[in-house]
């Protein structure tokens, strides 16, 4: 029984210093999260207010622009996948390539080619992991992105759009991210970015006005200045409400683990005091058999 009372010891000193770290990751996150909710928070209401100028412009002049102009038999679609680059995050990043899987199945279907972007670790351990080709990826900023990660990103993706699809160009770019609903909902959500959905823009503005604007040089001008500043902007708040989501995941479950790990010292001590109580229990009995036998011992000998 020694020897089991020691096993339950050495475990519940590797559960305590697990928990220690879990508690520890946990503080982290939490901290963590509130910046990333300001930064989410402040990029917003510009990556709107770009998105409404462009739809404007485009609506505005009646121009024909390759990035807001749907092609008539589109053939390759773009996809930029947003994961994270740690673990330790509960099933965050496997629900944005859940998502993103789904999206791949739904364009193939409608005969559209899939080219990847990926964004994080996981997602590129993911898809390498199964063989599956990828464009082009990033890595190194998911838990703490800035603009020019955003611009890193959306370079190239540009390029593709603004490229000839016998080229190799894309007719259509969406992005996956998780988007960041509160502190208990992170959801994985797939848009459109490129061609612009006017329709879209102008469902959510119904019922306000709408501003009037002079283009100089011309609209096709401004189009090709917004355009570029709208896909940066965009990708910068997801990669922030992925950011935001991803500090949330992990904190909810490194707390997870912290209640796991205070259960299971709980169940541990309890197996260990048993033990300890039947090792002293069987010592008072070979106390007791010793002294009985050693009674009788004396007893015999009279």
């Amino acid at each position: 029984m020694g020897a089991q009372l020691r096993v339950y010891k050495r475990r519940i000193r590797s559960v305590t210093a697990t928990k220690k770290i879990t508690k520890a990751m946990e503080m982290i996150a939490a901290a963590r999260i509130v910046k990333a909710q300001r930064a989410v928070a402040a990029s917003t209401p510009y990556a709107d207010e770009l998105t409404r100028a462009v739809s404007a412009v485009a609506t505005g002049s009646g121009h024909k622009h390759p990035l807001t102009t749907e092609a008539d038999n589109p053939v390759r679609a773009a996809i930029l996948l947003v994961t994270s680059d740690r673990g330790l995050a509960g099933g965050y990043s496997s629900n944005a390539i859940k998502a993103a899987e789904r999206l791949t199945e739904r364009l193939s279907s409608e005969g559209k080619e899939v080219v990847l972007y990926i964004v994080g670790r996981k997602g590129v351990a993911y898809y390498n992991f199964r063989g599956r080709d990828i464009a082009e990826s990033w890595t190194g900023f998911t838990d703490s992105p800035t603009y020019a990660d955003a611009k890193r990103v959306a370079d190239p993706l540009i390029e593709s759009v603004i490229a000839d699809t016998a080229e190799g160009g894309v007719d259509e770019l969406h992005i996956v991210f998780t988007e960041f609903v509160s502190m208990m909902t992170q959801t994985p959500v797939d848009r459109r970015m490129l061609p612009l959905s006017l329709d879209e823009v102008e469902t959510e503005e119904s019922g306000k006005l709408r501003p009037l604007y002079e283009f100089e040089p011309s609209p096709e001008g401004v189009l090709d200045a917004l355009l570029p500043r709208y896909v940066e902007s965009r990708i910068y708040n997801a990669l922030l409400q992925a950011a935001a989501s991803e500090h949330a995941a992990r904190r909810r479950a490194m707390k997870s683990a912290t209640d796991n790990a205070e259960e299971l010292i709980k169940s541990l001590s309890r197996l260990a005091n048993a033990a300890r109580q039947a090792d002293i229990t069987q010592e008072i009995s070979e106390i007791v058999g010793g002294a009985s036998a050693l009674a009788d011992a004396t007893a015999g000998s009279d």
